[in-house]
């Protein structure tokens, strides 16, 4: 027997709908790349993403075409993710801090038909845009007397341009929720980038369970400034959870230092901030060194990389900021745990609050996980038992756009690649990673990218990168080298090689020269063993 309810899709059209219909006075402010202040609300957001809509139909785009952005947090990218994912069309976030070789990769393996960007990304696309053989249609983010006249861009044109002689009335299409909506590439795996592929549905789902208390806890009393870029797996999915809560948005654009957000959590009232560790350490730099207070400001949720004990005893003990230690992956929309507390933690003193706190927290509805050691055997939730990390569930992906990497699941569960522990109460803490990517200021950076090019070198024997702790970026790499009998590299001219090969954060901080690289009985080399080697090296300038 089947219930007797309505039937209607998931999508996320319905979301700047009901944002629209229900707290159409929202206030979206965005400080724009050109360093004003621009303030909309929903209403207007939903009135122009229509005009984007009917703006990409001229396009004769087809269904679930894929229209790419290059563009920081402001109003124009948020009118872009419900306009072109309402359309049926598949919104493509690419990563400009990515060297431009691998923008014009993923450009092409995504088939992108349309490039939208912010005017401080020219440079990347006049460097890009000849190699991008699928893009048709060139968008500038701005008003069309800010184009300048020569670009080298055929075609370009300015997007208020593009959606000004286009009607605000448009009736989205309805269709299966299931069709894709938006797409992520990750560099968190070795090899070629691999790209999520999520659905209407999966969507909507994860901005429900994302809003809940024990989550983001987002209403519309909240003033929420996503710090986490809208091209890093869409923004921790804010921008979708914002709209059905009705909570006002407050965008930072490109001025990213801790002195712009501080000003913009003070002048717009800020109650809830998300981002990584790095902005946040620059953000109280900013505080400690000028004695300042927020006066708005109630929980940041930090994720991108664990958090410092030392920053959430700063947030909680002196600012009076609940920190919401995060976990996730490109791969889970990201959002999979949030370490808020339960009663029974409220009583704990202190110190034992902290270890609490220090986990990534338990699994939001929606998410299953499981912890199993090396043959596959789940093991116990008693925090001390670890294993590999799989998890499950309606906004965990199935496989990789166009099949990249074959199936990725292991009797339907996700291998995360982290190791982990999960205590009685069901709070995880990661322990360390399976896979030998290194993490630095929330981006992953492929080891095996770093060690390629410096087995180009011909001096170059062997190189094996690994992570090393950084007070700032968490983790940056260094390369150990063996060189060849009879050559010489010096660490400046190794260093030296990296440039152009790839961006300047994933270059090596140092080069560290040795005798051998431990090798396993496979010939595979033994990283474990040469962090042991390592274990008294300090990075430079640290």
């Amino acid at each position: 027997m089947l219930g007797l309810m309505q039937s209607q899709q998931l999508l996320i059209s319905t979301l700047i709908d009901f944002a629209e219909r229900h707290h159409g006075e929202g206030e979206i402010v965005s400080r724009r790349v050109e360093g004003d202040i621009h303030r909309t609300t929903y209403r207007e957001v939903a009135a122009r993403s229509r005009k984007v809509a009917h703006a990409l139909d001229s396009l004769d785009l087809a269904f679930s075409d894929r229209v790419a952005t290059l563009a920081w947090n402001g109003y124009r990218h948020l009118e872009l993710y419900f306009g072109v994912s309402g359309s049926g069309r598949v919104l493509h976030t690419l990563n400009p801090r990515l060297h431009p070789d691998q923008i014009v990769w993923i450009a092409n393996h995504a088939e992108d038909q349309v490039l939208c960007f912010d005017m401080s990304f020219l440079p990347i696309v006049q460097a890009v845009h000849s190699r991008c053989t699928t893009v048709k249609h060139w968008i500038a983010l701005c008003d069309a007397d800010k184009l300048p006249a020569d670009t080298g861009i055929p075609g370009l044109q300015s997007y208020e341009a593009w959606i000004a002689p286009h009607s605000t009335s448009y009736h989205w299409p309805d269709f299966d929720e299931n069709s894709a909506s938006s797409m992520c590439y990750t560099s968190g795996t070795t090899g070629n980038p691999k790209a999520a592929l999520y659905s209407h549905r999966s969507t909507i789902l994860h901005a429900f369970s994302g809003a809940l208390p024990d989550a983001l806890n987002m209403s519309a009393r909240d003033a929420v400034l996503p710090v986490v870029p809208m091209f890093h797996v869409n923004a921790w999915g804010l921008p979708y959870s914002a709209a059905m809560t009705g909570a006002k948005l407050v965008f930072p654009g490109p001025a990213m230092d801790g002195k712009s957000i501080f000003e913009l959590i003070e002048s717009e009232k800020v109650s809830f901030a998300a981002g990584v560790p790095t902005v946040w350490q620059m953000m109280l730099s900013h505080m400690q060194t000028g004695g300042l207070r927020f006066s708005t400001l109630k929980r940041t949720v930090i994720g991108g990389s664990a958090c410092p004990p030392a920053m959430i005893t700063a947030f909680n003990d002196v600012y009076g900021v609940e920190v919401l230690h995060a976990w996730g992956m490109t791969e889970m929309s990201p959002l999979g745990t949030v370490c808020t507390l339960k009663n029974k933690h409220l009583t704990l003193d202190p110190a034992d609050k902290m270890k609490v706190r220090l986990k990534q927290g338990r699994g939001i509805y929606g998410v299953d996980m499981k912890i199993v050691d090396g043959e596959g055997a789940e093991l116990p939730w008693d925090g001390k038992a670890y294993g590999d990390l799989l998890v499950k569930g309606p906004w965990v992906i199935s496989e990789y756009y166009k099949g990249e990497g074959h199936s990725p699941l292991i009797d339907g569960w996700f291998p995360t690649g982290d190791v982990a522990t999960i205590d009685p109460d069901g709070f995880m803490q990661i322990t360390d990673r399976s896979k030998d990517v290194i993490k630095s200021g929330g981006e992953w950076i492929s080891s095996i990218d770093v060690e390629n090019i410096a087995m180009a070198h011909p001096a170059v024997a062997m190189a094996a990168c690994i992570g090393m702790k950084h007070p700032k970026w968490d983790e940056r790499p260094i390369i150990a080298v063996v060189k060849k009998p009879g050559f010489d590299v010096t660490r400046e001219e190794l260093l030296a090689f990296y440039d152009g090969k790839t961006a300047k954060w994933q270059v090596p901080d140092d080069v560290v020269f040795v005798d051998a690289i431990p090798l396993g009985g496979t010939g595979k080399m033994q990283k474990t063993k040469l962090r042991d080697l390592l274990q008294d090296y300090r990075l430079p300038n640290t």
